[in-house]
């Protein structure tokens, strides 16, 4: 009965720690807004990029990361096996996807499960990376991030030795219960206000493939889902930002 109690008050940390929002805190503290209000909508790394800044999205995509690395690091130093490191990995991207201290609207949970997979094994997450970058050229990452988490379990299971895994079963398990966990994130927030006319087959073949409501990306980034008079709050801020460079 200890242990249990033990493995759920870790579980409800790895939780707690998936839930801290940095992409809502940056953006709180260097533009003075609900990061949910504007772009994509999306708690994360992309949408900080295209609302704030690039170097404040790499803080973004550098904390996000590390929240899935640093809990499968803590179990694996406390010696748990690769199931409770796989149950404790998902519990922070749960936190992530679902933070109780946003009332449950968060991200996508990419970043936090690519932390979570390259810590359970690191040859995976290299070849997740490289799935998740191969379009980013053609800005089609979301594509890339799908074609990763539908092919990882496949490969995890059929060459299990080459990559050195040493439990194949709770790890593929894993990695199809993540793939579940950010698929469903993308489908179910609420539709947004460019999407109302989009067919419901058209908008879940958007979702689920490209991670948005509509085809065009350039569009979708640059929407707002704000107050208008909030437009001029902006227009400030960029004013402040430019009069304080040389």
């Amino acid at each position: 009965m200890a242990d249990y109690f033990t493995f759920v008050s870790r579980m409800v940390a790895a939780y707690l720690i998936g839930s801290v929002p940095t992409a809502y805190l940056v953006s709180r503290w260097r533009r003075g807004i609900d990061i949910r209000q504007y772009g994509s909508g999306n708690v994360g790394a992309s949408n900080v990029l295209a609302i704030v800044s690039k170097r404040w999205s790499m803080v973004v995509t550098v904390f996000d990361f590390s929240k899935g690395a640093i809990m499968v690091v803590a179990a694996q130093l406390l010696g748990l096996g690769t199931v409770q490191q796989v149950t404790i990995g998902i519990a922070t991207i749960i936190g992530h996807n679902w933070p109780i201290f946003l009332r449950f609207q968060g991200g996508r949970g990419v970043l936090t499960s690519l932390g979570v997979i390259t810590l359970l094994s690191p040859k995976l997450g290299l070849i997740a990376l490289a799935f998740a970058y191969l379009l980013a050229p053609f800005r089609q990452m979301s594509l890339g991030v799908t074609f990763a988490l539908v092919s990882l379990p496949v490969i995890s299971w059929l060459f299990s030795q080459p990559l050195g895994i040493g439990e194949p079963l709770p790890t593929t398990l894993g990695l199809i219960a993540i793939l579940l966990i950010v698929i469903s994130k993308r489908l179910s927030v609420p539709r947004s206000p460019l999407s109302t006319s989009v067919p419901s087959r058209e908008l879940f073949i958007n979702r689920l493939l490209f991670d948005r409501d509509i085809r065009d990306r350039k569009t979708w980034i640059s929407q707002t889902r704000f107050d208008p008079d909030s437009i001029e709050h902006l227009i400030e801020q960029d004013q402040e930002e430019e009069l304080k460079q040389p």
